[in-house]
């Protein structure tokens, strides 16, 4: 087990948070287009993480690769984009909880749920460095490689973080929530990749199913028992016409619930995904955590 990270609780879900309370996230910019029209709301919200308990706060950089804010003709302020996004989440950490830690968010270079739309491996390490170098220079304590959907991306992004932050990386997998644990959306199986990560600060599973998530976790725990796991599920999914539907944890006391099961079957850090509000983190730290 890692001794460097003290941590039980990230925030939850930024980008469906930031549509709650009316910021416009349309693509391509989803939420960095909160750096642009609403820095004031994105502060609101990681401090609103905070106040629920949070242990750490993540940048709102899920769309400021070069690749992504290019698609809006602003792929010249990347670094730009990048740098505020981390200088809003310190200064409210700092004026929060000067303890808490700020993770930079790295997300798949195209859609999360498109797998076969992966560039290849060179591109996405080459592509992926550059976010994270803008990162660490902005002053993010460590790098979050998240949703991750395929093995190649995968492996790029964790190379990545190996040379730019080295010891200051976690990477968490989108995987299928039904079928077979361990899946990704790719169809390709993580675990002959678990190996490989030992060096990771944890290793997580996100964008699953709340009510999905126990046999992913017992997975990655068995594969990396000394490895810190990450859990933090969304509160439901999103059909092919692109309608949302929620589950049972859309209840933050039903999504508390479900982090205790996490945290039983070997999950050492929880939190929230797509849907989930302070007030869900409330409950996890109130209920799971206490």
């Amino acid at each position: 087990m890692s001794e460097g990270l003290k941590l039980r609780c990230i925030d939850g879900a930024t980008g469906s948070e930031l549509e709650r309370r009316g910021v416009d996230l349309s693509l391509p910019l989803w939420s960095s287009r909160a750096l642009l029209d609403a820095p004031e709301v994105l502060a609101d919200v990681h401090r609103d993480y905070l106040t629920a308990g949070a242990e750490a706060i993540t940048t709102a950089t899920f769309r400021t690769h070069r690749r992504s804010l290019e698609k809006a003709g602003l792929g010249d302020r990347a670094s730009e984009l990048t740098r505020q996004a981390v200088e809003i989440a310190r200064t409210v950490r700092d004026e929060c909880r000067s303890d808490a830690l700020v993770l930079g968010s790295v997300a798949p270079l195209e859609d999360c749920y498109r797998p076969d739309r992966v560039p290849d491996e060179e591109i996405c390490l080459r592509e992926h460095a550059e976010l994270m170098e803008h990162l660490i220079d902005a002053g993010t304590d460590l790098i979050l490689i998240e949703t991750i959907n395929h093995l190649g991306e995968g492996r790029a992004a964790v190379e990545a973080a190996r040379r730019v932050a080295p010891g200051r990386w976690i990477v968490s997998f989108c995987t299928r929530s039904e079928g077979q644990p361990g899946v990704l959306l790719s169809g390709e199986e993580l675990a002959p990749f678990l190996s490989e990560l030992g060096d990771a600060q944890a290793v997580g599973v996100n964008c699953v199913v709340a009510g999905a998530m126990v046999d992913q976790v017992k997975l990655l725990r068995g594969s990396l028992p000394q490895t810190p796991i990450l859990a933090y599920g969304n509160i439901g999914h999103a059909d092919e016409l692109g309608n949302w539907h929620s589950s049972d944890a859309v209840d933050p006391g039903c999504y508390a619930e479900y982090a205790s099961s996490w945290i039983e079957s070997g999950a050492t850090i929880v939190g929230g995904c797509c849907g989930t509000t302070p007030e869900h983190i409330r409950a996890v730290v109130g209920n799971s955590l206490s």
